[in-house]
């Protein structure tokens, strides 16, 4: 092989592809109205700051764990040929898990009975779920796994506090998950990730288990990094602005999003979000945001479609696909 060919070879190379997807939020709402009671705010400041109109949370009783098994079992339901027992291996993407351990994902596997496969916990804030469909290709590569289910689950209203005006108005509770399966001709394009750990106190959980955010220097990171990693992923694939079909960035603030869309001079109409009725759910919001889409019909075969995650750490994970449900 010559020195032009070898520089000639993908950077990024898959044999993965997305073929199910399920979801799960809990039934009870809390509405910018309830906000209201608790803090100096109301819903037109809630609204007009980060576009949330109402958010989701989980019961006292019920945990990561449970939001995390509904929305598996809401996608095994939906796509009857997946058998639990042919999953090879389990990754979810949390900052919330039940305990320490054990992880989140071997209560899946305890809970839908798929007899023999790897179980893991992902701890990347925001960026988890794309993070964790990286890492679900890379197993496939091996040769060695041909169907990863990779979850995103939050119960972050367990961990915010409500006496916090800037930051209890974001945050809610939900689960999304898809199978990440083997296929002959991969559908993720290309990939990349960065984090800038000096940033990483910016946002963070205290000694006593709550959130603390520095909203204003996290909007400043997330507008001059992600619309260059984003132009990146299109970039190494060989492809362009005008290509993309869909946006999926983390649903952390409309305001967030629709800045963002402007930076890449992209129509926001391309934006997929869950934020509007699902508040921030950090690894959960881009998987609720691509299950509401494909529900809604809005995906369709052969679409392309960018994922990026960001968040604390600060972290950021993209992923450029094409859909193929």
């Amino acid at each position: 092989m010559t020195q032009a060919q070898q520089t000639e070879l993908p950077s990024f190379v898959s044999n993965a592809r997305i073929s199910a997807i399920g979801s799960y939020v809990p039934e009870r709402v809390i509405t910018n109205a309830d906000i209201e009671k608790l803090v100096d705010t109301d819903h037109e400041w809630i609204v007009r700051r980060t576009g949330i109109e109402e958010r989701h949370q989980a019961d006292v009783d019920q945990n990561t764990s449970h939001l995390a098994i509904a929305a598996v079992q809401n996608l095994l339901r939906r796509f009857p040929s997946v058998e639990a027992a042919s999953i090879d291996a389990i990754l979810v993407a949390t900052t919330t898990p039940d305990m320490p351990f054990p992880s989140v994902a071997s209560m899946i596997q305890q809970a839908i009975g798929a007899s023999r496969c790897l179980a893991m916990d992902v701890s990347a804030a925001c960026a988890g779920f794309v993070s964790s469909l990286q890492l679900a290709n890379g197993l496939i590569m091996t040769g060695s796994y041909r169907k990863v289910l990779v979850v995103g689950a939050e119960t972050l209203t367990k961990i915010t506090d409500y006496t916090d005006r800037s930051t209890c108005i974001l945050f809610g509770d939900g689960a999304g998950a898809v199978l990440v399966e083997a296929a002959d001709q991969g559908a993720f394009l290309s990939s990349n990730a960065s984090t800038d750990g000096s940033g990483g106190m910016q946002v963070y959980c205290s000694d006593d288990h709550k959130i603390v955010q520095n909203g204003r220097e996290v909007y400043k990171w997330a507008l001059t990094t992600v619309p260059d990693g984003v132009r990146d992923l299109l970039q190494n694939a060989g492809l362009s602005m005008n290509d993309l079909d869909w946006f999926i960035p983390h649903s952390a603030n409309l305001r967030m999003i629709e800045a963002i869309c402007e930076r890449l001079e992209l129509p926001f109409e391309k934006a997929l979000q869950s934020v509007v009725r699902n508040g921030n759910t950090s690894a959960a919001s881009i998987p609720l945001a691509l299950e509401a889409a494909y529900s809604e019909g809005k995906l369709q075969p052969g679409q392309l479609i960018a994922l990026y995650g960001f968040g604390s750490g600060l972290t950021q994970s993209g992923l450029l696909l094409r859909w193929t449900l």
